[in-house]
């Protein structure tokens, strides 16, 4: 999937913490590290082949990734790219509503689907956080409120790598332990 990648230009984008690619191998990697599902590391290395409403960039269609990932992966991946996170991302461990920007329409996802989606929002956001200032001074006390609802739907391993960042951050910043998640 990394050479569907590079052939598809990720390399030649832009993104915090160098191009699109070492971010999407970097968020694969650490969805790994953290002992969640072959298909949400797939996910991970594809989160953003959509565009997502944070990142406008556009790499394929959906029966492509479906082809490349099964239908798990490709449905997870859409999930992320259409999230109104406005919308959806306050409530999301609570209500299991996910609101689609491109369609304006509402999903209820079960449980594990819900897990799969914060888990892979996590990690994503935390990589954005760690290789950006601007990113990490905007919304690090958001994502510590964010990721403390998330908090009872989101693996234990996710939970406790957001706590590690966000405190470490925050402890580096402060000079003085963090609050963490």
């Amino acid at each position: 999937m990394t050479a569907w990648l590079e052939a598809h230009g990720a390399k030649d984008i832009d993104h915090p913490g160098g191009t699109l690619h070492a971010h999407l191998v970097r968020i694969r990697d650490r969805l790994k590290e953290l002992g969640c599902a072959e298909h949400v590391q797939q996910a991970g290395l594809l989160h953003a082949v959509y565009g997502t409403a944070g990142f406008d960039v556009k790499l394929a269609e959906r029966d492509e990734i479906r082809d490349l990932v099964g239908e798990t992966a490709e449905t997870l991946i859409y999930r992320y790219c259409a999230c109104d996170r406005d919308v959806t991302w306050p409530e999301l461990a609570t209500t299991r509503v996910l609101t689609n920007r491109f369609t304006g329409g509402t999903e209820l996802l079960g449980e594990a689907d819900t897990r799969d989606l914060i888990d892979l929002s996590i990690v994503n956001e935390l990589d954005v956080y760690e290789h950006s200032q601007e990113i990490a001074d905007k919304y690090g006390d958001y994502f510590v409120e964010l990721f403390r609802s998330w908090a009872p739907a989101a693996s234990p391993s996710v939970i406790e790598e957001a706590d590690r960042v966000l405190s470490n951050r925050r402890a580096s910043a402060d000079g003085e332990p963090g609050s963490g998640v």
